[in-house]
């Protein structure tokens, strides 16, 4: 591909211009299209925006389980078999406890997530409670994920001192009845809505790897760009077992049915040009599939969680800091000693010799 094509995307992102469907398609599917180019185009306008900051996110699972949608790729679904420990909300004390972790750890926004259908108007009032005694401890930004909310719910947030409230569209509309059946896009969207009229901060994002058309993630990406997300997270579906849906749902479609890293670094760099000025999260999934050229998903994007996920483990929050580091991206944090927490990390590394048996095998296997 001429280099004039990547100038043009930065372009043309930079001037809040949209892509065509088909520019968006031959940046996922494109054989012509080189990796290292299409970042580099990401990163300038990744770097206008947020220069070379990362943003660290820790998501506190607030409530495990107990869910009654049917949500095929989430391991809380009622539809999943997967073994989980199941637990109503945390006591207030233990979700304050977390938060001081988060802050301490580095972590520039604190994640509260609830698994059910959308909180009652006492658990709102109950939560904007908790997010004020939150915000009162620790100077840190907090995220909500309730599911579905309305607008007097979204106003009682916002006044207790909500940054951003989460629910990702996860798909297209047009895909969403295969991966859900309890509730619709639309609902998704409407939540959306109640937060935004409110003046409420959004963060939604995508899942990528649901057996979807590269047309559903276009979609998707371009209603986040009307909706003017603040925040954008792009997670890679991770097959758990016990769930209903699993790469392999991918098999007849024009999604490969295991998401490479070129393909997850693709989307990302999309969803950068599609939304410039959104904070682009790469969120789940991203130890799995990127493997090896993780590093690489921080040119598109410019957050990520630490210390895991819902359900899933992830990296360790040392290797994430070093990761980041070693790139020579700067951590956006709220904790004041983080250039003191990655000295401690460094120093407990050691050099490990080799012993006898892996420097002389066959001695070893006479032995």
């Amino acid at each position: 591909m001429k280099t004039t094509f990547y100038h043009e995307l930065t372009s043309t992102s930079l001037q809040d211009a949209v892509l065509s469907d088909a520019c968006c398609e031959e940046i996922l599917t494109g054989s012509d299209v080189e990796l290292l180019p299409l970042l580099d185009a990401a990163y300038q306008v990744r770097k206008t925006y947020f220069r070379n900051e990362v943003q660290l996110h820790i998501l506190n699972n607030a409530q495990n389980g107990y869910c009654p949608e049917d949500c095929g790729y989430c391991a809380q679904a009622s539809s999943a078999t997967t073994n989980i420990e199941a637990y109503p909300l945390k006591p207030d004390a233990e979700i304050l406890e977390e938060a001081k972790r988060a802050y301490e750890s580095g972590a520039y926004r604190y994640c509260i997530v609830m698994s059910g259908r959308g909180p009652s108007p006492k658990r709102v009032s109950h939560l904007a409670a908790l997010i004020q005694t939150v915000k009162a401890h620790y100077p840190i930004e907090v995220c909500l994920s309730a599911g579905l909310i309305d607008v007097e719910s979204a106003h009682t947030l916002k006044a207790a001192g909500l940054d951003r409230l989460n629910h990702n569209l996860n798909t297209s509309e047009a895909h969403y009845p295969n991966i859900c059946s309890t509730h619709t896009y639309q609902d998704r969207m409407e939540t959306l809505q109640a937060a935004q009229t409110v003046g409420l901060a959004c963060c939604s994002g995508v899942i990528v790897g649901m057996g979807e058309e590269t047309d559903d993630l276009i979609k998707v990406a371009k209603a986040l760009r009307k909706l003017e997300v603040a925040s954008l997270p792009v997670n890679f579906f991770l097959p758990i077992s016990g769930t209903e849906l699993s790469e392999f749902v991918t098999a007849q479609r024009s999604v490969p049915t295991t998401l490479t890293p070129d393909y997850c670094l693709r989307v990302l760099c999309l969803y950068r040009f599609l939304n410039p000025r959104a904070e682009i999260r790469v969120a789940a999934g991203r130890e799995h599939h990127l493997r090896s050229m993780e590093v690489m998903a921080l040119y598109p994007a410019n957050s990520m969680f630490i210390d895991g996920y819902l359900n899933a483990e992830g990296s360790v929050a040392s290797r994430t800091l070093e990761m980041i580091k070693d790139a020579g991206f700067a951590v956006k944090a709220n904790a004041e000693d983080l250039e003191q927490l990655n000295q401690e990390e460094a120093e407990k590394r050691d050099v490990l010799l080799k012993e006898l048996k892996v420097l002389r095998p066959r001695m070893a296997s006479n032995t």
